[in-house]
């Protein structure tokens, strides 16, 4: 056992160097000691959360959600995680209130009628998050600390999954899987704006920072594509992927990161040029979430069949670690802010 724990410290040491020394692709320096902070890792197989600590690789908190979590937001100011728990045969119907600061869970929300919640995003007061509720085919405006749902728009689609957050949180675009669609809403209006059609089997999406493009992966096709916000077109920008299970945008939107999950590798994609940068492979991996730590070019990928997180460096493509997580993780999130335990 101590010559485990030796191992795993010199190879965190080589890891914090690496880090130090290393420029990434996205320009951002990393920051002495490497990216620090939390983990909120959503284990879809043990309906938890795990709060891993990313300097050590220690989980420092287990907390329960509601059955088959998928998918977790975190507040501007990292404190705060909202997970859905989107169920199993059973469809779920809550979502989970974590404080990360006292590693506690603070609430269940109770989104009845609407089931099947998946996407999620907060708003920029970070009382409110928007979710998706793929049973009813509605966005709803969920306020964090009483639970009550402040609006329930409808998208008109069937199948809506995943949803994307423009950074004015002025509008919201929804993968829409039944109905091979993009739904936008206007959050201000409470109204829905656009449908638009899309490759087919819509899942993964995102919007880039300057909310100019959203990039929405077809798990039938297994294609990527571009919506052009202004005038509506639509173009396939990527192909040979066999389940683009995510597409990620990075903050400054040079990259996008793109979890292919049966191709069982990560592509990361130069965003303004459209084209791959390097794939990234994880045999027996089955990559699903990622995301990446502010301004240290550390992106943390998912890897359900290992019940682990590789932690890449996007500058190198080089992986730098892996830490360990609950039974099948997925969803994936980063904040700067580590648990107060006693």
């Amino acid at each position: 056992m101590r010559r485990t724990a030796r191992r795993r410290s010199r190879r965190l040491s080589a890891v914090t160097a690496f880090l130090v020394a290393s420029l990434p692709v996205t320009g951002l320096a990393a920051p002495q000691g490497g990216p620090g902070g939390t983990l909120v890792v959503v284990n879809k197989g043990g309906a938890s959360v795990h709060l891993v600590d990313v300097g050590s690789g220690r989980t420092l908190a287990a907390l329960p959600t509601g059955l088959g979590p998928h998918e977790v937001a975190l507040s501007a100011d990292g404190r705060t995680a909202v997970v859905t728990n989107y169920g199993t045969r059973e469809p779920g119907r809550t979502l989970t209130v974590i404080d990360v600061a006292r590693a506690a869970v603070l609430r269940t929300i109770d989104l009845e009628p609407h089931r099947r919640p998946h996407g999620i995003a907060f708003l920029p007061n970070d009382g409110e998050v928007v979710v998706t509720s793929e049973a009813t085919g509605h966005v709803l405006r969920v306020d964090v600390a009483s639970g009550a749902i402040l609006a329930a728009l409808p998208t008109g689609q069937a199948g809506s999954h995943m949803l994307a957050l423009a950074p004015s949180a002025g509008r919201v675009w929804t993968s829409n899987a039944g109905d091979d669609t993009v739904t936008e809403i206007d959050l201000a209006g409470g109204t829905r704006t656009r449908i638009l059609a899309v490759p087919p089997t819509p899942e993964a999406i995102g919007v880039t920072p300057d909310g100019a493009e959203v990039w929405v992966g077809s798990n039938e096709e297994g294609t990527v594509s571009v919506i052009d916000v202004e005038s509506g077109e639509v173009v396939r920008a990527l192909a040979g992927f066999a389940w683009p299970y995510r597409t990620y945008i990075t903050g400054d939107g040079r990259l996008v990161l793109i979890p292919d999950l049966r191709a069982e590798r990560l592509a990361v994609v130069d965003r303004a040029g459209r084209r791959e940068l390097r794939g990234l492979v994880f045999p027996g991996g089955a990559p699903q979430g990622v995301t990446v730590a502010a301004g240290a070019g550390i992106a943390f990928l998912s890897l359900s069949a290992e019940d682990r997180v590789a932690v890449i460096d996007l500058g190198s493509g080089k992986i730098l670690d892996h830490l360990p997580t609950g039974r099948g993780p997925d969803g994936v999130a980063w904040t700067p802010v580590r648990p107060e335990l006693p």
